[in-house]
């Protein structure tokens, strides 16, 4: 070891061990006894000499005996550059999966549910508003790559209708593509945001003079998280964290996805809620006091139909009350009533409690669903970037 870090040429005398080693044993099926012999006595003798001297004459002659015996006995492998690169490309992969499946596994946020902890895609429609700039060059590089905002701008370059909006194209892993069609001219968005249609408030018909604005579109991206796939295989969730869980089982349209909300009920507790969005359990209430509950009942429910920064995820017209039907829902009337959760199994609540698909419409769920807890926030770089947000 002591020769290994003060002597390069033992260094460089180990690497080639190494690596004749591993393709004898690779080969060994092909080769001969005899050759097999004549290559780990060349291996042993390079390996004595290793652990003995740092004399770079006698490493690099018992190197040149290995070269030799190698050359001879060793089948050669076609373009070895090429499968260099492979091998290390798939260690690369296989290790990338085993971290992902077992540590760390990346998460978008897709909605507004845990704001103001956690944000979902928000989006500014600017058409019409001849005020608003969008970025160019730098700038509009800077807030893309760092702050996940987005700028798609549109304008028409002859006169004619809205006739054709495509559905978006995937043509290499993370390039994709989507064709508008104006008049006889087709247009095309890059890296075209979820639900542009939606978003851009387009309309088949619409008429658009050359010159005018077609499209003219804000994006900000969701938060880019990190989930802890580790922690819970050692402890138990606890309420207030922040928990990454599969659907399957539960009462909702798609069960192949993943949910994230802040865990507020444990199996065998009792549990109610009251009109004011607060939650009772086992006859304690929980309030903006509690520890993690801060942006839970952080905002004033009152402003809530007033163009503040939750503005764009509360959907206000349905926010009246907050709670809008479903199963469990309706065991928690005025806070009187009760609800026993099970063993084993959780109550999840989002942080936008006026306008987020919870426990409150669809009920518990076992705790086998757990996959993990928010971790990091790596991208976009914000006020929320890093493990502040937990």
């Amino acid at each position: 070891m002591i020769n290994w870090f003060l002597s390069k040429t033992v260094r460089r005398g180990t690497e080639m061990r190494k690596h004749v080693n591993r393709i004898m044993r690779a080969q060994q099926d092909l080769l001969t006894e005899e050759s097999v012999e004549s290559i780990k006595a060349a291996l042993i003798e390079l390996d004595e000499i290793l652990g003995s001297t740092r004399d770079s004459k006698a490493i690099l002659s018992k190197m040149d005996q290995l070269e030799t015996v190698a050359t001879k006995h060793l089948r050669a492998y076609r373009h070895p550059i090429i499968r260099e690169n492979v091998e290390v490309l798939l260690v690369a992969i296989v290790v990338a999966l085993a971290i992902r499946t077992f540590f760390l596994q990346p998460f978008k946020i897709p909605t507004g549910s845990m704001q103001p902890t956690l944000y979902g895609i928000t989006h500014q429609n600017s058409i019409g508003d001849n005020e608003v700039e969008f970025p160019t060059g730098i700038r509009k590089w800077y807030e893309s790559w760092f702050k996940g905002v987005s700028y798609y701008s549109l304008t028409a370059e002859e006169s004619g209708t809205l006739k054709m909006v495509e559905k978006p194209r995937k043509l290499f892993l993370f390039i994709s593509k989507q064709r508008i069609q104006v008049g006889n001219k087709w247009y095309t968005i890059w890296f075209p945001p979820d639900k542009l249609y939606v978003r851009a408030e387009l309309s088949y018909g619409t008429r658009y003079e050359k010159g005018e604005d077609i499209l003219k579109l804000r994006v900000v991206s969701g938060d880019h998280l990190f989930v802890d796939r580790f922690t819970y295989n050692w402890r138990k969730p606890t309420r207030g964290e922040i928990i990454v869980f599969e659907t399957k089982g539960l009462n909702i349209p798609n069960q192949k996805t993943y949910y994230i909300k802040r865990l507020i009920g444990l199996g065998g507790e009792e549990l109610g809620i009251g009109n004011d969005r607060h939650v009772i359990v086992d006859g304690e209430r929980l309030d903006a006091a509690t520890p993690r509950f801060e942006n839970l009942y952080g905002f004033d429910e009152d402003d809530r139909y007033q163009k503040n920064h939750y503005f764009g995820h509360v959907n206000n017209k349905i926010a009246k009350n907050f709670r809008i039907g479903g199963s469990i829902a309706e065991n928690f009337r005025d806070g009187k009533d009760r609800y026993n959760i099970p063993n084993k199994h959780f109550l999840v609540m989002g942080d936008n409690t006026l306008n987020s698909f919870d426990s409150r419409q669809w009920g518990y769920f076992t705790q086998t669903n757990v996959i993990g807890k928010s971790a990091f926030i790596y991208w976009p770089i914000s006020k929320r970037f890093g493990w502040s947000h937990r």
